[in-house]
């Protein structure tokens, strides 16, 4: 009989002890519920807001980057063609043979190189 008691007060010590933690389980939400009410959707905007602000440095950095890209491969295209048309005058004046003649690299006409050079002028002023 003592032994049957014994067995019956661990059980009923065992469910106090989960009944104990299932509680405190459950303020521990309620009060997390409340202060997220206490904030309520203040700290959400803010985050929002935070989280928006960088994405909008990240996009505006990245559309600098293209900008600049775009601009240095401008860049590089004229240094080269004209630096092929520097080599080609070389060539012909040291009575060379050469297959690159100055027509030919300059085949662009007037009004291209025109625009190209209004282009770079519009471009290093904006800069």
């Amino acid at each position: 009989e003592k032994e049957t008691w014994n067995r019956e007060r661990l059980s009923l010590q065992k469910s106090l002890k989960q009944a104990n933690a299932e509680l405190s389980k459950l303020r521990a939400e309620l009060r997390s519920e409340a202060f997220l009410r206490e904030l309520g959707s203040d700290s959400e905007n803010t985050v929002l807001r935070r989280i928006y602000g960088k994405y909008l440095r990240a996009e505006s950095f990245r559309k600098a980057l293209i900008y600049q890209k775009k601009y240095l491969l401008l860049l590089l295209g004229g240094f080269q063609e004209c630096e092929e048309a520097t080599l080609a005058l070389i060539a012909r004046m040291g009575g060379q043979p050469s297959y690159t003649d100055l027509e030919i690299i300059t085949h662009h006409s007037k009004s291209f190189t025109r625009f190209r050079s209004a282009v770079r002028v519009s471009i290093a002023i904006s800069r």
